[in-house]
């Protein structure tokens, strides 16, 4: 019984949010408390609640602060020489566009957190999609996906979450399949590719005008919100209409771009290499994990802002100018708290995985690794990674055992689903994506989901050759 309403509540909340019938949040909380009375336990709904928002608080904590932190370093200008050197290969191509924020991301990955390397990506990707028109899932869409793979690095979390479960070495785990990861990672860069050329057909020619002075070419994106009538260029064939899967499309683009205006009055030029140095800081501590993330970051805003902003008033100006996105990523991760917090309280979650792993034929037991990969996609979009590695695959590793199959394949084998994974509405990171790229959570699950799969399973293909699965 908890395993059809467990699957009859994921459906009917993917449903509603892709059909647009209810919003993420309203879904994330409604659905639950239902099927939490639907299963006899309504009367626990509190307890769950409170549970889920518990384990879910740091996250909450770490995402605002973190929203802050880079919010400033943005402000600052930490981040326009990455924005001028991604024009500069861009040169307004589209198919350029979508490759650029693909190896963007897949870069700003190596720190090992999902939503930072999103709100960097998007940061320096949103203004350029939107002056070319080009489809804002698309963005987060190759963004996702890249982080998806990269998560699988040591620091990550779902390496260390498989080495801790099976007692295992993370190196020993994630060394050998490296190989395979980046065949992931190139199939979604060509990916990339084929989506910027569909864009770059969709929209015809773009360039910068060519009568433009040298200096305005290259910064005629980030500096457009300054408006013509501040001397900014303009594109010589400039496309009608915004991207697709867009929230608002009707603002100005003066608004949307000035963020990235070349003489915002919130410069610091004269702290840059202190803020280099401050992030770099900030990065290395999380790498090494000196403290926990939430309070570096806390520690981190607060630092920055004091700095760079040493007046009250202006201090509070950079608050409240990233008060909407702390407001509606953290509302969203509080929500989903509701979500895991029914899905793990009630049961569901186990008697899901139980049940799916009972489906398994005893014949399969010689390939548990490839049972594994095909699993850990849908596995680890209905459930975190810390129930899927530390309730599902020792269960999984004992079976595979039992058939002569090593603990390090199983291991390597749970890494596949990741890519899926990052798009999952359970994943807070994936909330920091979308909500800063304005693109309705429904519109990027139809598009990621499909790809996100053939990502997984080509790099479940590659580490079968390869002889690391």
């Amino acid at each position: 019984m908890l395993t059809i309403l467990g699957f009859a509540m994921i459906a009917t909340f993917l449903v509603l949010i892709m059909t647009k019938k209810m919003s993420p949040i309203a879904a994330l909380v409604l659905i639950p408390a239902l099927f939490c009375v639907a299963a006899g336990k309504g009367a626990h709904l509190g307890d769950y609640v409170i549970d889920g928002v518990t384990g879910l608080a740091p996250t909450a904590a770490m995402l605002m602060f973190a929203i802050v932190y880079f919010g400033v370093m943005i402000d600052v200008g930490l981040f326009d020489p990455v924005v001028r050197g991604i024009l500069r290969f861009c040169k307004a191509d589209p198919m350029r566009v979508v490759v650029g924020t693909a190896a963007l991301a897949a870069i700003v990955s190596l720190d090992g957190d999902g939503s930072t390397t999103f709100m960097i990506t998007v940061s320096a990707m949103y203004p350029l999609y939107k002056r070319l028109g080009m489809s804002l899932v698309a963005m987060t869409g190759v963004a996702a996906m890249a982080n998806g793979v990269m998560n699988t690095v040591p620091w990550g979390g779902p390496t260390a979450r498989a080495a801790t479960a099976l007692k295992l070495d993370a190196a020993d785990i994630f060394v050998p399949m490296i190989p395979a990861l980046l065949v992931g990672l190139l199939g979604v860069l060509g990916l990339a590719y084929v989506l910027g050329l569909r864009e770059r057909r969709r929209l015809g020619a773009l360039r910068i005008a060519d009568e433009e002075p040298a200096e305005t070419k290259e910064t005629v994106l980030v500096g457009a919100g300054a408006g013509a009538g501040a001397g900014g260029g303009r594109l010589g064939k400039r496309p009608v209409g915004g991207g697709t899967g867009e929230a608002d499309g009707g603002d100005d683009d003066g608004d949307l771009l000035k963020g990235l205006d070349p003489d915002r009055p919130t410069l610091r030029p004269r702290l840059y290499w202190f803020n280099a140095l401050l992030t770099g800081t900030l990065i290395t501590a999380m790498i090494l994990e000196l403290l926990p993330i939430p309070v570096l970051f806390l520690l981190g805003a607060a630092l920055a802002l004091s700095v760079n902003y040493p007046r009250l008033p202006d201090q509070k100006a950079r608050i409240a100018a990233h008060a909407d996105n702390v407001l509606n990523v953290s509302g969203m991760v509080f929500a989903a708290a509701v979500f895991t917090g029914v899905l793990q309280g009630t049961g569901m979650v186990d008697s899901m995985a139980g049940r799916l792993v009972d489906t398994v034929p005893e014949g399969l037991g010689p390939h548990m690794a490839l049972v594994t990969g095909v699993l850990s996609l849908p596995l680890t979009y209905f459930m975190s990674n810390d129930g899927f590695y530390f309730g599902v695959l020792p269960v999984l590793a004992e079976a595979g055992a039992a058939h002569g199959v090593t603990p390090l394949e199983m291991a390597r084998a749970s890494l596949v689903g990741q890519p899926l994974h990052m798009s999952s509405p359970l994943v807070p990171a994936v909330y920091v994506l979308v909500g800063m790229a304005r693109v309705e959570f429904g519109d990027h699950t139809r598009f990621v989901v499909k790809w996100a799969a053939l990502t997984c399973l080509l790099i479940l293909t590659a580490g079968i050759l390869f002889g690391t699965i």
